[in-house]
């Protein structure tokens, strides 16, 4: 006997964007729709709810859904059984045909590519709806594609969705709808799209405070030199790679330091209104994960727990965290796209993955807001690339086919070898050996916009920024970085003034190297920019979109020297 329908009068209510999308979709009854929208604004619960309508009114008869993992799968099932949809998320290839005890079944892109012809013939023996959840898993091979497309051509209707920026590969993605525009570039084309910015203004996510950390690191080449620099500091892009991973390697002082001031931050959010607040630590590989896992341990007296990898057992732990008062997990690859643990509230990017879609993965495991005024906090390495991720959180990326691809230098490909062994011993390993690294708060970005002057680890200068209260509004958080900076700059002049005068016959100073000198003008701006502030009350955020766009360039945590000293001679005339 098949199961009652859903009943749509005991449906959990919308929020604005996902009634304006269903509105939409009602509207337009068209095969395929296509839905972006931040992690944590509820894409979920908005496909459920398209799901609830066309079982209701008959359109359709049985209801699949597509996700990238396993662990997904059960996540599913159970948020369909809370508004009356039964799926099945134990479905197997072999099974060939759905139970009538259910409404339909939840499977994964590698499922449905092994055996595309069972799911198309589940298809077409019943009127199908099929959500294809994280829809640019279907571009990660040709044998998913042509799975997906083979297998749910059929279905009455299908409803794609994201909430990552799409990948950079030529792969096109089944049932997504491309346009080409005046470059002759074809781009992917959804018909609902909902932004972090957006959410972030409905205070529907959580707003995400960046603290960059910089340091001195050094390392030995394979063919024995001995090199040394400052992560953050303008580099070639293999010596950044270099002395970014030399920064993460968990026998050095960085990582050590890292943690404990995240695992500060975890104890301020407990005490000032997150009282569960959990912290999450994306590793690489498995045996760094386990010797984070045990660094962790030491610091905090308290077992982390270590998923590794989408095997029996890891669905267990991630559930039964995310229910619990543990403070920290450390994951591989398993806490990905669409894993829902609401008490994340303070990361450590401890990976050198570079791309937009890989760094809005990780990020998203983040925003997800139970209440209003909730904060997030991720610790990440003072990396030109990542810092610019991390200042244009809000930018939508498309899908684009046939754009010329550069390499970044940053390891992707390294890390993509590693993760499927998830083992770092090999080809990694032999390209260098890691020496030592220290760390230190270079500054906060929020909004785009970079705050602070800097602070050594384990100086109350640091502990002004770690000991930020946990509920905030995104306006409280602006105001507090703010006089958290102008406090910096005010103890700095102070101690200036105190300072004895410099004897005439002193030598003269050597001069700065880049690196300070690009952090002395990234201070000075901040400071112009919150003197602009007070006199036209406009926001610092908006004072510096308005100078990127009179001037071009990166957000100024990626500035180069030259973009900085225009920017600052382009403010002193505003």
């Amino acid at each position: 006997m098949s199961p009652p329908l859903p009943d749509l009068e005991t449906f959990p209510p919308l929020r604005a964007w996902q009634r304006k999308a269903l509105v939409e979709y009602l509207r337009r009854r068209s095969d395929d729709f296509m839905a972006v929208a931040t992690p944590g604004a509820g894409k979920t619960t908005f496909a459920l709810r398209i799901a609830a309508e066309l079982l209701a009114d008959g359109t359709v008869e049985a209801v699949t859904v597509v996700c990238p993992t396993e662990h997904l799968k059960t996540q599913w099932a159970t948020a369909a059984a809370r508004v009356g949809i039964q799926l099945d998320h134990a479905f197997r290839n072999a099974d060939i045909h759905s139970s009538r005890d259910f409404h339909g079944a939840v499977l994964t892109y590698a499922q449905v590519g092994m055996a595309p012809a069972v799911h198309r013939r589940r298809t077409m023996t019943r009127r199908t709806f099929v959500i294809l959840d994280e829809i640019h898993h279907a571009g990660d091979s040709r044998t998913w594609g042509d799975g997906v497309k083979s297998a749910f051509e059929p279905a009455v209707r299908r409803l794609t969705l994201t909430g990552t920026p799409f990948r950079s590969d030529d792969n096109p993605i089944p049932f997504v709808e491309y346009e080409r525009g005046p470059d002759g570039l074809q781009r992917s084309r959804a018909d609902s799209v909902y932004g972090y910015a957006d959410a972030l203004r409905d205070r529907v996510v959580r707003p995400v405070l960046f603290m960059a950390y910089s340091g001195e690191t050094r390392w030995r080449t394979n063919a024995g030199d001995e090199l040394a620099a400052r992560l953050g500091e303008p580099m070639t892009k293999d010596l950044i790679a270099q002395a970014w991973r030399t920064a993460l390697d968990h026998r050095g002082d960085w990582m050590p330091q890292v943690m404990r001031a995240a695992d500060s931050r975890l104890s301020k959010l407990r005490e000032h209104g997150i009282p569960d607040a959990g912290g999450l630590v994306i590793a690489s590989d498995q045996q760094t994960a386990r010797a984070y896992a045990k660094l962790l341990h030491e610091i905090t007296g308290e077992p982390a727990v270590v998923v590794l990898s989408d095997d029996e057992g890891a669905s267990g732990r991630i559930a039964t965290f995310a229910t619990s008062q543990q403070r920290w997990m450390v994951a591989v690859r398993m806490v990905s796209e669409g894993v829902d643990i609401p008490r994340l509230a303070v990361g450590v990017y401890a990976t050198s993955a570079s791309t937009p879609l890989y760094f809005a993965q990780a990020i998203g495991r983040f925003v997800r807001a139970r209440r209003e005024g909730e904060t997030a906090t991720v610790f990440l390495p003072s990396v030109p690339h990542l810092l610019g991720l991390a200042g244009e959180m809000e930018a939508q990326r498309d899908h684009v086919l046939g754009a010329p691809k550069e390499k970044d230098g940053l390891d992707d490909d390294l890390l993509e070898r590693a993760q499927r062994e998830e083992d770092a011993s090999g080809e990694m390993d032999k390209l260098f050996e890691a020496l030592s690294a220290t760390a230190e708060l270079d500054h906060v970005i929020y909004d785009g916009t970079a705050y602070g002057t800097g602070a050594r680890s384990g100086t109350p200068e640091e502990e002004e920024y770690l000991g930020l209260p946990g509920l905030l509004t995104p306006d409280q958080v602006e105001v507090l970085l703010n006089k958290r900076q102008t406090e910096q700059l005010a103890a700095q002049k102070r101690r200036q003034a105190t300072e004895p005068p410099v004897p005439a016959q002193r030598e003269q100073a050597p001069p700065m190297t880049a690196g300070e000198r690009r952090n002395s003008l990234r201070r000075q701006l901040n400071t112009l920019v919150a003197a602009h502030h007070h006199r036209t009350n406009l926001p610092h955020g908006k004072i510096h979109a308005e100078l990127r766009r009179l001037c071009g360039g990166p957000p100024s945590a990626q500035a180069t020297i030259e973009q900085l000293e225009e920017r600052i001679a382009t403010i002193q005339t505003m």
